[in-house]
């Protein structure tokens, strides 16, 4: 399975999602206006940095690759969310 997300993520972008730049990033993890907006509310909630909600899409669009989706949804912006690492004070 992860062997075959890889090859799709090669095939499309020539690189891992991991190696996406912004311009990748928005040709290939593009959301829907509702899935943008909750991510936005769910960043300002969080105080997410922009690289961390750039991170997020990553693991996001590695998600929808790993179930063979064409697109990223909101189920996997939420998993991906659960996969930050807890914040320490």
């Amino acid at each position: 399975q992860v062997a075959a997300a890889r090859a799709v993520q090669q095939a499309r972008q020539g690189c891992a999602n991991a190696f996406l730049d912004l311009a990748g990033l928005r040709q290939h993890c593009r959301l829907s206006t509702e899935d943008q907006q909750w991510l936005e509310k769910a960043c300002e909630r969080l105080a997410l940095s922009l690289r961390a909600a750039h991170r997020l899409l990553k693991v996001a669009r590695t998600l929808a690759d790993l179930e063979q989706a064409p697109g990223i949804t909101r189920a996997h912006l939420a998993e991906a969310l659960q996969y930050r690492p807890a914040a320490t004070t």
